[in-house]
């Protein structure tokens, strides 16, 4: 019993370890990418990655997912790119994040043809992964809060896509510590995933970025 309790006490602390030292990588590497927004405005990206979240019944978008939503805007307005990439779940027809990102950029301003829908962006790593193996971007800005965007701009970088970030950190809100808590063991597996190069759920024809993203409504 001695020695089982001493092989679990090692193993827990082995994994310790690998999860404190994935997430010190993860940050370190990220941080180095964030940058303001004056500094994206001249990366001259192939387009704007805007990381989804919940939307409505109505399919207005969540607070969190509209902070993300109008940074993205204003990244565009100013110039960081010439194309918004809108990512999220529409894995059922009766939920599509994305196409309710769209309405709510194109409201806002930006033109339909310049935002185009990825409809399989179901999980962080697998946006980046059709990022570029789908949309064939080679640059790009990303937007979402801090939390996160150390993780998604890992995942790029770790994919070979050439990325910032822009925090669109805009409000505080309550659950901000369990998002906080849950990216922990998160980036350890976007950081495996990204070594091994994992495909993504949903491959896909190529996407021509220079084409309308209207012909990714649906």
């Amino acid at each position: 019993m001695r020695i089982a309790a001493l092989s679990l006490l090692a193993c827990a602390a082995a994994v310790a370890v690998f999860v404190g030292v994935t997430n010190a990588i993860v940050v370190g590497t990220a941080s180095e990418r964030m940058v303001a927004a004056d500094e994206a405005a001249a990366f001259d990206a192939d387009a704007i990655v805007v990381l989804g979240a919940l939307v409505k019944p109505d399919g207005t978008p969540s607070d969190i997912l509209q902070d993300r939503l109008d940074n993205a805007i204003e990244l565009y307005k100013a110039g960081a790119a010439p194309k918004i990439i809108m990512s999220g779940d529409h894995g059922q027809r009766s939920y599509n994040e994305v196409q309710g990102m769209k309405r709510y950029a194109i409201g806002e301003g930006v033109p339909s043809e310049d935002i185009f829908c990825d409809h399989a962006g179901f999980s962080t790593y697998e946006t980046m992964y059709r990022a570029k193996h789908v949309f064939g971007a080679e640059r790009i800005v990303v937007s979402t809060q801090t939390y996160h965007l150390y993780r998604a701009l890992y995942d790029a970088l770790g994919l070979g896509l050439d990325a910032v970030g822009v925090p669109s950190d805009r409000r505080t809100f309550a659950e901000q510590l369990m998002w906080d808590i849950r990216e922990i063991p998160a980036r350890t597996k976007d950081m495996v995933k990204t070594f091994a190069g994992s495909p993504p759920t949903f491959g896909g024809e190529p996407i021509d970025l220079s084409r309308s993203g209207d012909i990714t409504d649906g």
